[in-house]
């Protein structure tokens, strides 16, 4: 899987903090860590490709009481980099134990791994794998009796205001793109969630989706429009690789684009994901 830099992943960890935030009022998640929690001392979770612990920070807090993460990734430089992500928000030495481990995902799934968590969990993963990948997830997480939560996958939706010329021929080849083999088989993109949520419904889950949108005004700051910037030049560079012949598309819509960051608005559609064990 190409990797994802610490800076990006920081970038845009406000804009999914907000979107999470939208979509968290529909899962219960302090009464679900009780009830996976039992009466074992601690909640046991599995966040798979892990980066720099966005995820474990923005969910530990909600899931609530003591807690044991185990966060898994392939790349080394983002778990070098996890100590001192994780240092200004660890304020309550105990309450969540963490260990990290590096594994290649991409490999058939570690049974024994999942068998000790109650909770797996993974956030901008599922929209970079394939069907076939979800499956076995999906199956290695029924097998342990363990819930599930995915966490701002893509699900196709962009909109861009004001309307310029060029969106609609950008986002089919940025689409286009978003479907190439990222190491899993061919990705599903946007279907992914879709995907997810039948093969664990037919596993006996109980799911429920909820809206976690990026909503970026470029009116709201310097942050905001550097990642406007970030939306613009990352869609652009993806089109231009899955069709070379568009470049002149291409360079008008990001001259264009970037000409107008600063009263532009860009909402990218994403859900959230969580299945249970009745």
């Amino acid at each position: 899987m190409n990797g994802f830099s610490v800076d990006w992943l920081a970038q845009r960890e406000p804009f999914d903090r907000q979107a999470r935030n939208a979509a968290a009022a529909l899962f219960d998640l302090p009464g679900l860590a009780a009830r996976l929690r039992g009466s074992a001392s601690s909640l046991t979770v599995l966040d798979l490709a892990c980066g720099t612990g966005a995820n474990l920070r923005e969910l530990a807090p909600r899931l609530g009481s003591a807690q044991r993460w185990t966060l898994v990734d392939h790349d080394p430089r983002l778990l070098a980099a996890l100590p001192d992500a994780l240092a200004p928000w660890v304020r309550t030495p105990g309450l969540v134990e963490i260990e990290t481990l590096r594994r290649d995902l991409a490999q058939p799934f570690d049974v024994s791994l999942f068998a000790r968590h109650r909770l797996i969990t993974a956030s901008a993963l599922l929209d970079l794998v394939s069907a076939q990948w979800i499956d076995g997830l999906a199956q290695c997480a029924r097998d342990a009796e363990a819930a599930v939560l995915f966490a701002l996958s893509v699900d196709g939706g962009v909109e861009w205001q004001p309307e310029l010329p060029g969106d609609a021929e950008v986002h089919r080849m940025f689409v286009a793109h978003q479907h190439r083999d990222k190491g899993f088989g061919l990705a599903l993109g946007g279907d992914a969630v879709h995907h997810a949520a039948a093969r664990l419904s037919s596993l006996g889950y109980e799911v429920t989706q909820a809206a976690s949108h990026w909503q970026i005004d470029g009116r709201g700051g310097e942050q905001s429009t550097a990642m406007l910037r970030a939306m613009i030049e990352g869609a652009a560079a993806a089109a231009l690789e899955q069709q070379p012949s568009a470049f002149t598309l291409i360079e008008d819509w990001t001259a264009q684009r970037l000409d107008a960051i600063e009263w532009t608005t860009l909402r990218v559609g994403h859900r959230d994901l969580l299945a249970t064990l009745p």
